[in-house]
């Protein structure tokens, strides 16, 4: 089935199919789509809702349901995230499925509400304390919004993770067709770690204060343990004609599409120009962008921030050839003809 829907509204039927059970979130500017439509939705069928009275009990809430085994979601933009951090934190250090949507706005503080890329450090490098990675999905199509809510769940339950979406106001609010290909799901086999009473078992239980010596620092281990499966396992990229590129533009989300239209069109003008696009943004594809580092190759990083991944592209690239960054912030966009440019520059 196809249909054309916006990005939000992709991401909660995705999330819907995948078996969400409980949404908890508050309206904020450009995600409150996906409130108002689940709440709706949820309620057709028979499941939780809550408009919670703010960012953090949402995700408080969030996390009190996972803990029981059932599918759940939360939903924010930039500065609603920042109040979600602590909540997110121990839900890694509980390893909990829980999944986070987070449609980008323009900051720092409330900003404005036009699309963004600069909470990348936030969702990559871990925005809440401790030595934790979530898993990070950065969808760049209203297609990719519908695929990445359904598999996002299945992700973070394999791996006891929470999981975060990372879009953007211009992807949340565009529209396109949606091919519908994923198999709606229903029944899920009862989790052993779920906390769902104990009749007729031994008690189970959740915790995150761990005060006997050395307990802290083993689960720790555990975890790093766990997310270097991840980055063996569940690395996602798009590469496009990269093979015999001389430039290879690094970039992700909506900024992706710009780059792949000015990649396309400096070719026409006899540029052998490429684009590497990750699709995870931890686990972040460091030996694929390593692989097609040589000293006859320059990388330009094009973002809407002021300089993120191009950090994580640097120390992939580590000193093998040139790393150039352009970008814009602020809720600005950048345009095809600037990535021509900075690309024809770069050749000269």
């Amino acid at each position: 089935m196809k249909k054309l829907v916006k990005g939000n509204i992709a991401l909660c039927d995705g999330a819907l199919d995948a078996g969400l059970k409980a949404y908890f979130g508050y309206p904020i500017t450009p995600q409150t789509e996906i409130p108002e439509y689940l709440a709706k939705k949820m309620v057709e069928q028979n499941k939780v809702f809550v408009q919670a009275e703010s960012e953090i009990a949402a995700a408080n809430m969030v996390l009190g349901a996972v803990a029981t085994g059932v599918r759940a979601m939360t939903s924010s933009a930039s500065p609603g995230i920042s109040l979600k951090q602590e909540a997110i934190s121990y839900m890694a250090a509980l390893e909990l499925p829980a999944v986070v949507v987070n449609v980008q706005r323009g900051g720092p503080g409330l900003g404005n509400i036009a699309g963004s890329q600069s909470d990348y450090f936030q969702a990559v490098k871990g925005g809440g304390h401790g030595d934790y990675k979530i898993l990070v999905l950065a969808p760049n199509s209203v297609q990719e919004m519908y695929e990445m809510g359904y598999d996002s769940f299945d992700l973070s339950q394999k791996y006891r993770i929470p999981v975060m979406i990372l879009s953007d106001g211009i992807i949340g609010q565009m529209m396109e067709p949606v091919e519908y290909n994923r198999q709606a799901k229903a029944d899920f086999p009862a989790q052993d770690w779920a906390l769902t009473g104990c009749a007729g078992r031994q008690p189970r239980s959740l915790k995150s204060l761990l005060m006997k010596e050395g307990i802290l620092e083993q689960h720790n281990l555990v975890l790093q343990k766990k997310y270097k499966l991840i980055m063996q396992e569940e690395v996602k990229y798009e590469n496009f004609m990269t093979e015999d590129a001389s430039i290879i533009v690094a970039a992700f989300g909506i900024s992706s599409r710009v780059a792949k239209s000015a990649v396309k069109e400096a070719r026409t003008a006899g540029i052998k120009a490429g684009l590497l696009r990750p699709k995870t943004l931890f686990p972040f594809p460091y030996e694929v962008i390593a692989s097609l580092a040589k000293p006859n190759v320059k990388f330009l990083t094009v973002e809407l921030n002021h300089g993120q991944m191009v950090e994580d592209v640097r120390l992939a690239v580590n000193g093998k050839c040139s790393v150039d960054f352009l970008g814009r912030a602020g809720g600005a966009v950048i345009g095809e003809q600037e990535v021509i440019d900075k690309i024809k520059s770069m050749r000269g």
